[in-house]
């Protein structure tokens, strides 16, 4: 099905909106280096559910939402576009899911408007204070991150997209890389995010309300248990903690029907 595109402000998202009209709305966020694609496999399972599932390629992804300047890639803009998306369609509120980076928006994004969040389901990456104390104490998760730092070097793009970009799809070992990330522009718009981020995003944000499950899979080569297990602690509403054995970093790829199975499970106690 072709996405439809979506205006927020001066830029244009190209975006899947799909399931029932009447169906309770669910914003599905991905992460890098991956599209809303990397959900294919999860939607289908919601709309069984009946639900409504709408799933943007976020800023730099979207040819028409690439603004230009690392500023542009800030947390707060990111998190703007999404309540930005859910206006443009019409909805009050939604049901948020996020991976990897999606996820890092999505904690942001309940924090920042719980009124706007029904529930929030994060796979891989915890609450951000979680993620950043673990960061400084743990020096497992400081070796796991090791390669953030790489994404700020000059040459990071000719690196990444030399031989029809072998490292780049490397990374992902279960799914697909986004198609615009193998060309430049698309791929240094992906690595302004990590560019953009400040400590203060993941140290100042506030503990979060809503109903909230979290998913962290054992396999996971780039979040480790401590961030996992301190995610608790950020979390004020009812919570639930997932832990998927054997499973990969890529969950929305590998593990779809027990991601589809917690979102169904938040929409349905809501």
């Amino acid at each position: 099905m072709p996405a439809q595109s979506v205006t927020v402000g001066e830029l244009t998202f190209d975006v899947q909106v799909q399931g029932p009209d009447d169906g309770a709305a669910v914003l599905l966020l991905h992460g890098f280096p991956q599209s809303s694609a990397c959900f294919d496999a999860v939607v289908p399972r919601l709309h069984s559910a009946g639900l409504r599932t709408i799933a943007p390629d976020q800023r730099g992804y979207s040819p028409g939402a690439r603004p230009a300047g690392i500023e542009a890639y800030g947390v707060r803009e990111l998190v703007a576009d999404a309540i930005g998306l859910l206006d443009a369609l019409g909805i009050g509120y939604a049901h948020v899911v996020g991976h990897d980076w999606g996820a890092a928006v999505a904690w942001q994004l309940a924090a920042r408007h719980p009124d706007r969040v029904a529930s929030l389901v994060a796979a891989s990456v915890g609450h951000p204070v979680a993620f950043s104390a673990a960061l400084r104490t743990d020096p497992d998760q400081r070796a796991r991150s090791g390669y953030m730092r790489e994404f700020f070097d000059s040459g990071t793009e000719d690196r990444l997209l030399a031989d029809d970009g072998a490292q780049l799809r490397e990374m992902v070992t279960h799914g697909d890389v986004a198609p615009e990330l193998l060309r430049r522009p698309g791929l240094s718009a992906a690595l302004s995010w990590y560019r953009a981020m400040t400590a203060a995003d993941h140290q100042e944000v506030v503990d979060v309300e809503v109903p909230t499950t979290f998913l962290w899979s054992t396999g996971d080569h780039a979040l480790g248990r401590t961030q996992a297990i301190g995610t608790a602690r950020h979390v004020r509403g009812e919570y639930r903690y997932v832990e998927l054995r054997g499973v990969s970093h890529w969950i929305p790829d590998e593990a779809p029907a027990a991601l589809a199975s917690e979102v169904a499970l938040r929409s349905s106690s809501w």
